[in-house]
């Protein structure tokens, strides 16, 4: 575990507030992981994705920078226009 970790991993343990910000960033950041991957497995641009998925160019690059929380809608939306399903799972 690398320092970073630990930190987060102790102060969530006495900050709610912390560990909730650290859990919703997690989210984010899983969802941009999963449209950029989607995007490159597609070989397409932000641009041409986001005219794939009836989407402003914008909201592609929010979404992909983790500074966006992408409801389950859009994800939705981005897998039927990608012709892929949404699969979410309990780890």
């Amino acid at each position: 575990m690398t320092w970073i970790d630990q930190y987060i991993a102790d102060r969530s343990q006495t900050d709610l507030e912390f560990a909730t910000a650290v859990k919703q960033d997690s989210q984010r950041l899983d969802a941009a992981v999963a449209v950029r991957g989607l995007r490159e497995q597609l070989d397409l641009s932000q641009r041409q994705f986001a005219e794939l998925v009836g989407k402003p160019q914008s909201t592609v690059a929010r979404i992909e920078s983790g500074s966006m929380n992408a409801s389950m809608k859009l994800l939705q939306d981005i897998a039927l226009a990608a012709h892929r399903r949404l699969r979410i799972e309990f780890i």
